[in-house]
């Protein structure tokens, strides 16, 4: 499987594999979202070791004449184009539904249709909900808790029915909270980092007792790679967390102590979600990725999630970085 698409390969974490597929020999087509001003997103700001490596289809996902296009020639696609903001569902939900899902659609019914050798889909955490049990395993309840994880359940559900109905060679990754370099402010890591480095001791969050497995950026690229290669993958569901679970209100004390700054938190009402909406657990099981995939995260742990924030708050702090964000106001 030489060559790849990537859809979504202009956001944070598809910018990331991108530029890994590329160091590994792969030949990349990357799939971002057509405009006006011939942005190609984070790819804009690639390493200068990949610049120029890898191929560039402007689309839409929402399209299923552009997917076909984009994906004529590969012999796998990793799909990642996606919108994940949960209050931004809350505003447009329709929006979803057709990014999401239909999109997802568009991707599956191309590969039967292509004869493509491999999908890889990704989920999210989201989709199960406040944790019933934990660790979570594959097997827990999915519960839409917002339009946007019910539109990811759909996705998944969708992505499967090819798998069994037809065939198509389908995998589905669920990354936990992934963070790390280039992660928008609508994420409470980047939303904590930038506050603090635009001189804010007191900085604004929404609800700050949920708790999250974070998973560093390139221990989930390394999850990808590793269901892309593994024969074990197709028709599988499969967790990519650190199975580490801290709080956002914890989270927010040790970068707070590594940027060594004393921090104080206000509640801002508009950044809570509806109170039944709000996932209020998630630690993730990975034994089943360790299984079937040979893979297992580096930054784990409360040291490996220190170094990720470490290295996360580097990168935010560099002037040439920070100043691609707003230093104020809420980003949905």
């Amino acid at each position: 499987m030489s060559k790849l698409l990537v859809t979504g390969a202009d956001g944070f974490i598809g910018s990331h594999l991108t530029e890994a597929l590329v160091r590994a020999g792969h030949e990349v087509r990357a799939f971002v979202l057509y405009n006006s001003f011939n942005s190609w997103g984070w790819l804009d700001r690639c390493a200068p070791d990949v610049k120029g490596r890898f191929e560039v289809f402007a689309g839409d996902i929402r399209d299923p004449h552009g997917v076909r296009t984009a994906m004529t020639g590969c012999d796998a696609v990793l799909h990642l184009a996606a919108l994940i903001a949960i209050p931004y569902s809350y505003h447009s939900p329709d929006t979803y539904i057709d990014t999401n899902i239909k999109g997802t659609l568009n991707v599956v019914q191309a590969a039967r249709d292509l004869n493509i050798a491999k999908v890889i889909h990704t989920s999210t955490s989201e989709v199960y909900g406040t944790a019933q049990f934990v660790p979570i395993t594959e097997l827990h309840p999915l519960e839409g808790q917002s339009p946007y994880s019910a539109s990811k359940i759909g996705a998944d559900q969708l992505a499967m029915s090819f798998y069994r109905s037809f065939g198509t060679p389908i995998g589905i990754v669920r990354p936990f909270n992934t963070y790390g370099p280039r992660q928008s402010t609508r994420a409470v890591i980047p939303t904590i980092i930038t506050q603090l480095a635009h001189g804010k001791q007191q900085i604004k969050l929404g609800a700050i007792h949920p708790t999250r497995d974070f998973n560093f950026v390139s221990d989930t690229v390394n999850g990808f790679i590793a269901a892309l290669n593994s024969p074990s993958s197709i028709g599988e569901v499969i967790n990519l967390g650190s199975n580490y679970e801290i709080s956002i209100g914890e989270t927010a004390n040790v970068i707070a102590d590594i940027m060594g700054i004393r921090l104080e938190i206000i509640c801002d009402n508009q950044r809570l979600r509806p109170e039944k909406s709000e996932v209020e657990r998630l630690w993730a099981s990975n034994e089943k990725a360790q299984k079937l995939l040979s893979w297992s995260p580096i930054y784990a742990g409360k040291e490996g999630f220190k170094r990720g924030i470490a290295e996360t708050i580097a990168w935010f702090t560099n002037p040439d970085n920070l100043s691609a964000y707003k230093d104020d106001g809420y980003t949905i």
